[in-house]
């Protein structure tokens, strides 16, 4: 390996949102020029592709420059830079029946970064110390954990930043609500951390909490959530309609919404306390033209391109989504976070509906 990981170890004790546009956008020219010829001379199927996207060994390319994959492409071939037998653990997009799914295959030193970098960026929200925690989702949805979906990764990304980790629901989906009420009971006054997917906050949890006329004292509570918007915004439940509902019922002040994906698990982006979504340190967005795929300026809604500086397993460190976004502005976000802050719109037509919670069909 030819020091794929080059400067991350010193960038790693950075603070996420602290580095301004040019510094950045040095780092990131550097890291994705180091990144891109490291998975052309590791990985056959994406060297093919950059040969006919015109790339030359060694190229050295601005950021905007640097090619890109859609992201589709992970669910029609194996894009892997390490052996097989390096292998540790493979992920997989959510989708519904009959849908194919991306794999994403990770090494141990992939798979390492992925954590320190979710430790970081989380780290910003809840500090450094680990809360108690109660996940909104059944535990039955952890399973072979050499093999699980987003929403089973995410569970476990997030659960090792919390102590006496509780569930939410059954193995039903049904509100859990004695195992929900001596949780709370057992930390009078102390900060907690919630955590779930969006929808299905919404559906097994919130919804039945209404329907029964419970209110629960978590004042307190941090809940970080995110993915399965599609369902939601078909319901007219947008992101203020979350925050609003969750502050009557259950008195959450603190809500934050992240955006990111399997594809690039670990660098995501976190929604400040201005309700922005941030890329940090350890990723970047560019909004491109459908048409030409030209980078479009700030204001300017079109399809989000993902960098990552995390990927050294498989090629997914430039990515175009089938998301629409639109960067609002840079470094200037009156929360005090440095770098891009911006919205997503939605999906492009025609494209699959994907997202963490959509694995759950209801029955």
């Amino acid at each position: 390996m030819d020091q794929p990981i080059f400067e991350l170890e010193e960038i790693l004790e950075i603070p996420p949102f602290s580095v301004g546009m040019v510094e950045k956008d040095e780092i990131y020219r550097r890291a994705l020029n180091h990144l891109t010829f490291h998975h052309q001379q590791r990985c056959e199927p994406y060297r093919h592709i950059l040969r006919a996207r015109g790339y030359t060994r060694g190229s050295q390319l601005d950021v905007d420059d640097i090619p890109f994959i859609p992201v589709r492409l992970f669910k029609d071939y194996e894009l892997a830079s390490v052996d097989r037998g390096d292998v540790v653990k493979t992920m997989t997009s959510s989708g519904t029946t009959g849908q194919s799914v991306s794999k994403i295959f990770l090494d141990r030193a992939t798979s390492s970064l992925q954590t320190k970098v979710l430790t970081k960026l989380t780290s910003t929200l809840i500090g450094k110390k680990r809360l108690p925690m109660l996940i909104i989702d059944s535990k039955a949805v952890i399973k072979d954990r050499n093999l699980f979906s987003a929403r089973g990764a995410g569970i476990l990304g997030f659960s090792m930043f919390g102590h006496d980790v509780t569930y939410a629901l059954d193995d039903e989906m049904h509100l859990d609500l004695p195992a929900i009420q001596e949780f709370i009971s057992r930390h009078p006054g102390s900060p907690i951390l919630l955590f779930g997917f969006t929808f299905m906050i919404w559906e097994h949890f919130y919804l039945p909490l209404l329907e029964a006329g419970v209110h629960l004292p978590l004042e307190d509570a941090i809940l970080i959530h995110g993915g399965g918007w599609k369902k939601l915004i078909d319901k007219s439940v947008d992101n203020e309609t979350f925050k609003r509902s969750l502050n009557e019922l259950c008195f959450i002040k603190r809500v934050h919404n992240y955006y990111g994906m399997v594809e690039q698990t670990g660098s995501i982006f976190l929604e400040c306390p201005n309700g922005h979504l941030h890329a940090s340190l350890f990723s970047d967005i560019l909004i491109r033209d459908h048409r030409d795929f030209a980078v479009l300026p700030i204001g300017s809604v079109g399809l989000v391109q993902l960098l990552s500086l995390i990927p050294l397993s498989y090629p997914g460190h430039s990515i175009l989504s089938e998301d629409l976004g639109e960067i609002i502005g840079e470094d200037d976000c009156p929360c005090g976070w440095m770098g891009k802050y911006f919205k997503i719109h939605g999906r492009i037509q025609n494209a699959e509906v994907r997202g963490c919670s959509d694995t759950y069909v209801p029955t």
